[in-house]
């Protein structure tokens, strides 16, 4: 094959030079040039810990050459089609060396611009706080039958489809051992989910992949035979993702396996179709019923939904709608349009969605302003990959993370850009054996075991410097931006905050997106016809 050419070739060579060497010695120096490349690509071929040597014996040390110039030179070399941003080297490197237990401490200060617009900070105390463990945990579905003790940080949705067996069984591994969840994506549960026995949390998207019926409808029977399994420990309904809000997916027919038709209850043969909305709900309203519905047939597990917040009235038409009827998710999580994916429409990655800040911020107040907030835990994600993002977002509202990518980078992940493929360097997100299979799960699943915990170590210290015992008791004052470089602002001083109970007063919220869309918002449909009539005066107005 392709990327073993320069291995092989290697190989020849290395005999060819032997042959030469024995018949005039003056050829020595070709034999210890090839016959040294030989060995180093039979070295590649062997070793466990990296799975890009494996799959690309000798051509792999071109790329980490080329790593070693610059991170934009070797961006010329893979840059594919997507404007997606890659995460920078430095992002990298610390997830890396946490995933590898390696010392992350860094001489000579900060890379950053301490002066620089944007630059964000969280400040210290004079009377430091002592903090011995770091599993910081929260309890989602306090009131329900089978309440889940989660930790603040955990996988994101990342399907078995999206992504390979092998990475899989990786990362459902690393969460069993380090007590976190892992988000099974929409692609339903798959065996390989279940190997390591680690917490799942099912994503149930607008396929209703796992508990379908033969025409793509909701089954219920099938839902509460998989909802009743022990490992499954909540029921998460995707409205929305970040990277491509309302857009669905499809996965080829010629990319779909005999297992992942198995997980996913489709016919082979055919294309794998992600609707962009769901068919077992069609109101704010009917939403909530279905989430109160899953919770009853799972056995009274913790259940809520995750979306991308777009349209501001639909979000309050589904917040009217827990007002009017009492029926309340457990947990709602805002994915942000940062978000990643294997694969998204250029203009949905750069200018579909709201970013996860803004959506969280605007979930937040709603819930604040309804005297709901302390009744639903809130899950964020969107690049989150290092313990101030973790703070900074839990400072902004989240009782919790989520992580996607950085988890990815755990396993080995090099942003090769190239998850639409199938043809993945690193075997992470690819559906071919041949790549895949060289992915060693048991180091790979200890990498995503420490650096969650490496993680989580470095939130504690943070912590405990800003005087703080646990990531609950962090608030929007605790986080600095220079907003110009002569002016800063706390996280409390630039955004807007509701006061609690205000909008159940019906008073003027001083916002200016409440003001706008909060009256005309309704809980019987997701676009009402007097919010469209609204739109359309002021735009000729």
């Amino acid at each position: 094959m392709a990327r073993h050419a320069a291995y092989f070739a290697s190989c020849a060579l290395a005999l060819l030079a032997l042959a030469l060497t024995l018949r005039d010695a003056s050829w020595w120096w070709a034999l210890l040039v090839f016959g040294g490349l030989a060995l180093l690509g039979t070295w590649d071929v062997l070793q466990r810990k990296s799975t890009l040597r494996r799959n690309y014996p000798l051509l792999a040390h071109f790329r980490y050459g080329l790593e070693t110039i610059g991170p934009e030179i070797r961006q010329y070399f893979i840059q594919s089609d997507t404007s997606e941003v890659p995460f920078s080297r430095e992002q990298r490197a610390l997830i890396y060396q946490r995933a590898k237990h390696v010392n992350d401490v860094r001489p000579f200060g900060t890379l950053q611009d301490v002066y620089g617009v944007d630059y964000e900070w969280i400040n210290h105390s004079m009377a430091p706080a002592e903090v011995a463990d770091h599993d910081f945990r929260i309890t989602i579905g306090a009131g329900c039958v089978q309440p889940y003790s989660a930790s603040v940080f955990n996988i994101s949705a990342m399907s078995f489809g999206a992504l390979s067996a092998a990475a899989i069984r990786a990362l459902n591994g690393g969460a069993k051992r380090g007590g976190f969840y892992h988000d099974s994506g929409e692609g339903s549960i798959s065996r390989y989910h279940r190997e390591a026995g680690g917490d799942l949390v099912w994503e149930l998207g607008s396929g209703y992949f796992g508990c379908r019926n033969h025409d793509g409808s909701f089954n219920e029977a099938r839902f509460a035979e998989q909802a009743s399994d022990s490992q499954v420990k909540m029921i998460e309904v995707k409205l929305s993702q970040g990277a491509k809000p309302g857009h669905g997916g499809v996965l080829p027919a010629a990319k779909l396996s005999a297992e992942i038709a198995a997980a996913r209850d489709v016919p082979m043969g055919q294309d794998c179709v992600s609707p962009a909305r769901h068919s077992a709900f069609s109101t704010p309203l009917e939403l909530l019923q279905f989430v109160a519905h899953l919770r009853t047939l799972s056995g009274g597990k913790p259940t809520g939904f995750k979306l991308a917040i777009g349209h501001p009235w639909e979000w309050f038409g589904i917040a009217k709608a827990m007002q009017e009827s009492g029926l309340l998710p457990d947990f709602i999580v805002v994915d942000g349009a940062e978000g990643g994916t294997g694969a998204a429409p250029a203009e949905f990655v750069d200018h579909v969605g709201v970013p996860m800040h803004e959506g969280l911020l605007l979930v937040h107040n709603t819930l604040v302003g309804l005297n709901l907030r302390d009744q639903i835990k809130l899950g964020a994600a969107g690049k989150i990959v290092s313990a101030f993002d973790i703070a900074r977002t839990m400072a902004l509202g989240a009782d919790w993370c989520n992580a996607a990518r950085g988890y990815m980078f755990a396993l080995g992940c090099i942003q090769s850009l190239s998850c639409h493929t199938n043809r993945c360097p690193t075997g992470i997100a690819t559906q071919d054996p041949s790549r895949w299979q060289h992915l060693d799960v048991p180091d790979k699943a200890t990498r995503v075991f420490e650096y969650h915990d490496n993680t989580l170590r470095a939130l504690r210290d943070l912590l405990c410097a800003a005087g703080l015992e646990h990531p609950d008791q962090l608030g929007p004052e605790h986080i600095l931006r220079r907003v110009s470089p002569t002016e800063v602002r706390s996280l409390a001083a630039r955004y807007r905050y509701l006061a609690p109970g205000v909008l159940l007063r019906g008073e003027d919220p001083g916002h200016a997106v409440f003001h706008d869309f909060w009256r005309v918002a309704r809980s019987d449909a997701f676009m009402p016809p007097a919010n469209v009539l609204h739109l359309r005066s002021s735009k000729s107005s």
